[in-house]
């Protein structure tokens, strides 16, 4: 075995054992949920950086005046508005697509040549050929060709929850940043729900909640990993054969 075959080797044995020992030291006890952190302390964690519009110079205030710039109501807003407020983000995720198509083609073709005459050469044909040979026949091909495909694609999604996020940041136009995170646990399967997005404070209900077609760069996950979910996903070595296999 070289050198390079036994270092991928031993890669693969080195992953498959780093999954099957977090497997094993799970046996028995329930996934571990996330603390709750600070996301901008995340290594991972990139402010968002989006095209702005011109500064303008804010009006001042007339004097005895109970209008505020930039107050949407002459009560107090309870919408989120700065770094660290709460916010509902309604999830209702409804897809339906259906695409179906066709296609077949055939073709025939027969070609006949022959050359009964050619310079005079044909009273050498017999020297040539002393088995016996047919100038008007000389060459003759026939072929076939057919195909026919088939494809179908028919998709059915749908998603409906409610996520609390946290504004993280608050864009030079005054729109806000939002990312949450929700964990359930249901025995031994854990569900991980995750959104991130760009929202306007003007779409904000009055309720402090958002519908997620309001959210531009939105990131919506829903997925989870427990004994279920192991069950599910192909092992190591399968997943690696599927990938480098040609056939």
């Amino acid at each position: 075995m070289s050198a390079a075959r036994a270092a991928a080797a031993a890669a693969l044995l080195l992953l498959a054992g780093c999954g099957s020992a977090e497997r094993l030291a799970r046996i028995g006890r329930a996934p571990e949920m996330a603390a709750i952190t600070d996301p901008t302390r995340d290594p991972d964690y990139r402010p968002v950086s989006m095209p702005m519009p011109a500064p303008q110079d804010a009006r001042q205030l007339v004097a005895n005046s109970l209008w505020r710039p930039g107050s949407r109501t002459f009560l107090r807003d309870q919408r989120a508005a700065a770094v660290g407020d709460l916010i509902t983000v309604l999830v209702s995720i409804r897809d339906t697509a259906q695409l179906s198509n066709s296609s077949e083609r055939t073709r025939d073709n027969s070609e006949n040549l022959g050359i009964p005459r050619l310079l005079g050469l044909d009273a050498s044909y017999a020297r040539f050929f002393p088995n016996g040979f047919d100038p008007t026949k000389m060459v003759e091909a026939t072929s076939a060709n057919s195909s026919q495909g088939t494809g179908r694609i028919q998709r059915n999604e749908a998603v409906t929850m409610r996520v609390a996020a946290v504004v993280n940041q608050v864009l030079p136009n005054g729109n806000l940043v939002v990312g949450g995170r929700q964990q359930v646990r249901v025995n031994h399967e854990m569900r991980d729900l995750t959104i991130a997005g760009i929202i306007r404070p003007q779409d904000i209900a009055s309720d402090n909640t958002v519908q997620h077609d309001r959210l531009a760069e939105a990131r919506i996950a829903y997925g989870g990993r427990g004994t279920v979910s192991d069950v599910q996903q192909p092992r190591y070595g399968q997943q690696v054969l599927d990938a480098i296999l040609p056939f």
